[in-house]
């Protein structure tokens, strides 16, 4: 019955793939736990520092610092955030769609950009593109740490700050829940200040010890660095958790194409059976 053994072949194939997903699923649920809960810790140190530098966008300082003044955007530089590895569902892609609608915008409006990936899929991805790729990094694991990660920052804030760029982005995938990862494009600099308080209307400021320059240079850089870090680990947890979902959804299938081709397999075995039992009864008559 040759048919029947292709089946048995096949069947045994899909089942050691269901096998290998079952345990990547296994995995990235471990991972998706450490990496979720190292997200969940830089998340209030990342807000908190958000809301400082923007509240403090709307003070009117006598030293006003470069990443706070809004000029004419002739030239954007993007830094884009990536995972080092697929089989995650389109969480990648998903993201890439989104930068690649935004750089068709951006195109029309005739502004020049300058792209930084972090991930081996994104340098991947847009090295491929007709996309100024001025820097990248990739292969940081599963617990990346921001000295890792300082190189393309640093590129950007210095071309930002020597005026070859007027704006500055992240795009990355932000972590809602386990099923759902977003993809968000989020502008660095100029700092966007928040709305108005109704309290601090006029001309305002803090006062600044030892100087507005020193504190505003520190504050403003460890700013970005702490949003760059936290779109870095927010993808990692979503990388995770859409690897996860990816392979219970690849074993749960295989086991619906496993019952599928047994059904077959049984039917052709009856029916084999059947005409071994139809030949052996024609020759019982015959004799």
């Amino acid at each position: 019955m040759a048919v029947g053994k292709e089946i048995r072949t096949k069947i045994g194939s899909i089942k050691n793939t269901q096998k290998i997903t079952r345990a990547m699923e296994m995995v990235a649920a471990s991972k998706m736990r450490k990496t979720k809960d190292r997200m969940q810790a830089t998340r209030p140190y990342s807000k908190k520092i958000g809301i400082i530098i923007k509240h403090l966008a709307q003070a009117n300082p006598e030293y006003k610092h470069p990443y706070l003044i809004t000029r004419e955007v002739k030239r954007i530089g993007v830094i884009l955030v990536g995972s080092d590895r697929g089989l995650c569902g389109g969480l990648n892609s998903n993201l890439f769609r989104k930068m690649l609608a935004q750089l068709i915008q951006w195109d029309k409006e005739n502004i020049e950009v300058d792209v930084c990936t972090i991930g081996t899929k994104a340098s991947g991805f847009f090295s491929n593109l007709r996309v100024n790729l001025v820097g990248q990094v990739s292969k940081l694991g599963d617990s990346p740490h921001l000295e890792d990660i300082v190189g393309v920052i640093k590129i950007m804030l210095d071309s930002y700050e020597a005026g070859r760029i007027d704006q500055l982005y992240i795009v990355s995938n932000e972590f809602v829940n386990t099923m759902t990862q977003r993809p968000t494009i989020e502008q660095l600099l100029p700092v966007v200040a928040c709305e108005l308080d109704e309290n601090l209307s006029g001309h305002w400021d803090y006062i600044y010890e030892p100087d507005a320059k020193d504190v505003l240079d520190y504050l403003l850089n460890r700013f970005i660095e702490s949003k760059v870090y936290q779109g870095l680990v927010e993808n990692n947890a979503c990388e995770q958790a859409a690897r996860m979902v990816a392979m219970k959804s690849a074993s749960d299938n295989a086991g619906n194409l496993i019952g599928e081709l047994q059904l077959i397999y049984n039917k052709a075995r009856q029916a084999a059976i059947t005409q071994e039992i139809s030949e052996i009864v024609a020759g019982a008559a015959a004799v």
